[in-house]
């Protein structure tokens, strides 16, 4: 159905979220966990969630995640990171998510993904954008990367959140008048006790350039390397040949947050595994906490 021909529901609270205008991986979890984290530390809610539509997962209808009884399976690999922060509600029709939020006494919600979902009025609509590779050749998909056309986009968005450095001048593409907030992505120094211990990194996400990236910034000692497809289910084979390859390296595995959710905990108990932590670093993080209390009133 076309957008504009569906009128949005309209929850009793404030809805932020948190998208992209591209296809594939530009930083919208991590920022959708930073911002719970600015919600929660500033107090802008007493009973926050998060909204998701459980995007790869099995289970039906719409549901509150259970860390202890659910899995990437169930629900998708995001909303279980998610949960480790706040309270996920899983709904492929996000007004049936935000209904479940009011009946269960949640007083605002924060949206991973949906910003082309004209069900649910979104009280700020963030689009984040990857500083890297901004908005590629600036066609639609399948020409181009782009979910949606570009002028469209950007006139519909609310505000900007640019992760790491300005390399394709998006800055000078953005409206005028409209907010833009400058973020990084960081691993905490305090994750890294030796450089020198070395690591065979795999990962299953849209642009695996960016953790290996990530890897070699934060000077870890990188011995191989093995991509998958996005969103892929490690299979049990693909975890034993990683873990004897490892092994006749004298090396440890390491992979993404994301990625762990993915991989079965008695063979992540069994094996030599480290997760690479992520946290966003925000420029200017206080005046980001002032947006959203002027937009979603929470004073």
């Amino acid at each position: 159905m076309h957008q504009g021909m569906v009128r949005p529901y309209k929850a009793g609270m404030p809805v932020i979220c948190i998208g992209n205008l591209v296809a594939g991986g530009s930083g919208k979890t991590p920022v959708s966990l930073a911002i719970m984290q600015l919600v929660k530390d500033n107090m802008l809610a007493e009973h926050p969630c998060f909204l998701s539509r459980g995007y790869g997962g099995k289970a039906k209808g719409y549901f509150l995640v259970n860390r202890e009884s659910h899995t990437a399976d169930d629900t998708g690999d995001e909303p279980l990171l998610l949960a480790e922060k706040a309270p996920v509600i899983i709904a492929p029709d996000r007004r049936d998510g935000a209904r479940y939020a009011e009946s269960n006494n949640f007083d605002l919600v924060v949206m991973d993904d949906g910003l082309q979902n004209p069900g649910l009025y979104k009280d700020i609509r963030f689009v984040v954008i990857d500083g890297a590779t901004g908005f590629g050749n600036g066609k639609c998909l399948p020409a181009g990367p782009l979910r949606e056309p570009l002028a469209a986009g950007l006139r519909n968005a609310d505000a900007f959140i640019v992760i790491g450095k300005d390399c394709c001048q998006i800055q000078s593409t953005l409206p005028k008048g409209k907010p833009i907030f400058f973020a990084h992505l960081n691993v905490p120094e305090s994750w890294i006790s030796d450089k020198k211990i070395p690591y065979i990194a795999f990962c299953g996400l849209a642009h695996p350039d960016k953790f290996q990236t990530t890897l070699v910034e934060a000077g870890l000692n990188i011995v191989g390397w093995i991509p998958y497809p996005d969103h892929y289910r490690f299979t049990a084979r693909d975890l034993q040949c990683m873990s004897e390859k490892a092994k006749r390296s004298d090396a440890r595995l390491i992979t993404t947050e994301k990625d762990a959710v993915r991989i079965p905990q008695e063979f992540r108990r069994a094996i030599p595994l480290d997760i690479l932590p992520v946290e966003i670093q925000w420029e200017d993080g206080q005046a980001l906490v002032s947006f959203l209390k002027d937009t979603t009133g929470t004073l």
